[in-house]
Formats: structure tokens, C-alpha cells, sequence
């Protein structure tokens, strides 16, 4: 079950720190999305920057198993978030979103089998 919890929780953390780092440098698909989806240009920091948390939360969720715990559970928020914000302007373009939301799923619920709740 570790070995399983670190590679998913490994996975998770580089396509998340991949995603925020495409995010707070200005790079343009990320830009080209909130634009679609009608979110404001300012908010694309801002989610980068929650992305990089959750890439810091998951990292530290072997050390200290509440933050990974929350760290998963806040990525998962924000995955369904993006996938209903899709789906809200009609893009069906959801399968990014869906494995992102899979892959944070999947380190929540190992590292409570791993850690439990607290």
C-alpha cells in the first residue's frame, strides 16, 4: 500500500507542479481557457498558485499526513470546480480535467488507507 501511496502521490504532484507552473508564468494555453470559460485573467496566479499548493501539500503528505490529506481533498475540490466550469460553457474537452481529478482522487483515498483521517 506505501508504494502505491508514494507513486500516485508522486504522479499527482508533477502534473500538478507541471500545471501551476503553465499557470504562474503567463503561458498562454491557460490563459486561452479561462477566457472560454469566462473566468477573469487576473484568477489564472490564483490558480496557479493553488495548484502549487497542492503540489507542496502533496509532497509533504508522507511527512505529515493532514496536509497531504487536505491537499488531495482541495485538489479534488478544484478538479470537479474546473470540470463543471467546462461543462458550464459547453466544452466537452474534459478528459485533462478528469485525470487530474482521477489521479487526485486516487492519493486521497490511499493516503487515508495509508495514514487514516488523521
Amino acid at each position: 500500500m506505501f508504494v502505491a501511496y508514494v507513486t500516485v502521490t508522486l504522479i499527482g504532484a508533477v502534473f500538478n507542479g507541471a500545471a501551476a507552473v503553465t499557470y504562474l508564468v503567463g503561458h498562454e494555453y491557460p490563459i486561452s481557457q479561462a477566457d472560454m470559460k469566462g473566468v477573469p485573467r487576473k484568477w489564472v496566479p490564483v490558480l496557479g498558485a493553488l495548484l502549487a499548493a497542492g503540489t507542496v501539500g502533496l509532497l509533504a503528505g508522507p511527512a505529515v499526513p493532514l496536509v497531504g490529506n487536505l491537499a488531495a481533498c482541495g485538489l479534488v475540490l478544484y478538479f470537479v470546480g474546473a470540470i463543471i466550469a467546462h461543462l458550464r460553457v459547453g466544452s466537452r474537452n474534459i478528459v485533462g480535467g478528469v485525470v487530474f481529478l482521477a489521479t487526485a482522487v486516487a492519493a486521497l483515498a490511499l493516503g487515508l488507507g495509508h495514514h487514516g483521517l488523521w
